[in-house]
């Protein structure tokens, strides 16, 4: 009989705990609900404490961590160096990283660290910017690792080429007195011989990343005015003035193609079907 006893209040506990465990998944939606709609209300601080009862009642409830990490970052200011700032750029890291623990492969939390660490890379120093920019483009190949076809992780890795490369050349240029808007190339053999081996590479990945965003959206005018400034730029590297000539055409094709998309899409958008009174 004791038996029986036991047997039967195990089986109560148990019960018990299962509809405990259901209450709290129930709340824990619930909360999620309530944070969401704070969330899209703009009430980032009510959304917060919404998100966290979430994962409070159901630790693995799978979008809560995620939202609350949103929430922090809809909060930061890129640039703005207060200490509460900053906090919520610490916050949102953390977070987004707590989401990749449980899934390695989640494209919103690898795209949002990728896009937090190339937007603090602009308010650094440049030793510090430069890690940064590395940073950010560890997050974009861990994107692209989990979705080949993603063409803004492909397009910012064209643009942290660019941002490594474009401070250099400024400099050299203003080195040798020469405007950025002067017909190249580099006058001094010297500086483009120096430059060309320290960033030839990092305009080559740049330009390949932008073609690979290209093939995947052949619409993508972003990445066509990105790769018309990298062409551009190597273009002063090149020691024979009828290269250079040639590679300029090749820049400005595709500065023109970008602005013919952009023409293109807007022309797309559908117009105003408002009724107007005729004229009496």
């Amino acid at each position: 009989m004791r038996k029986v006893i036991l047997s039967s209040a195990t089986v109560l506990l148990a019960a018990v705990a299962g509809f405990t465990t259901g209450c709290d998944k129930l709340k824990s939606r619930d909360q999620l609900n309530q944070g969401v709609n704070s969330f899209k209300n703009a009430k980032y601080t009510d959304a917060v404490e919404h998100f966290k009862q979430a994962i409070a009642l159901d630790p693995d409830n799978p979008n809560a961590q995620l939202y609350l990490a949103t929430a922090y970052m809809s909060q930061w200011i890129p640039g703005a160096e207060s200490p509460d700032n900053l906090r919520m750029a610490d916050l949102a890291v953390e977070g987004f990283k707590r989401v990749l623990e449980k899934n390695p492969t989640d494209p919103t939390a690898l795209a949002s660290l990728a896009s937090i660490s190339y937007q603090q890379a602009s308010s650094l120093p440049p030793d510090k910017k430069l890690e940064k920019l590395d940073e950010a483009a560890m997050w974009n190949k861990k994107l692209i690792d989990a979705d080949p076809k993603n063409k803004e992780a492909f397009y910012y890795l064209g643009v942290i080429s660019w941002a490594k490369w474009y401070p250099q050349w400024i400099t050299a240029r203003l080195n040798v007195h020469m405007k950025p808007e002067d017909p190249g190339p580099l006058k001094d053999k010297k500086t483009k011989a120096e430059l060309s081996a320290q960033y030839s590479s990092v305009i080559d990945d740049g330009i390949a990343n932008l073609n690979k965003a290209l093939d995947i959206d052949k619409e993508y005018e972003d990445a066509m005015v990105y790769l018309s400034l990298l062409i551009r730029e190597k273009a002063d590297l090149l020691d024979d003035s009828a290269e250079y000539k040639k590679q300029i055409e090749v820049a400005d094709g595709w500065q023109q193609k970008a602005l013919d998309t952009k023409k293109l899409k807007a022309s797309r958008q559908p117009t105003s079907t408002g009724i107007t009174a005729e004229a009496k």
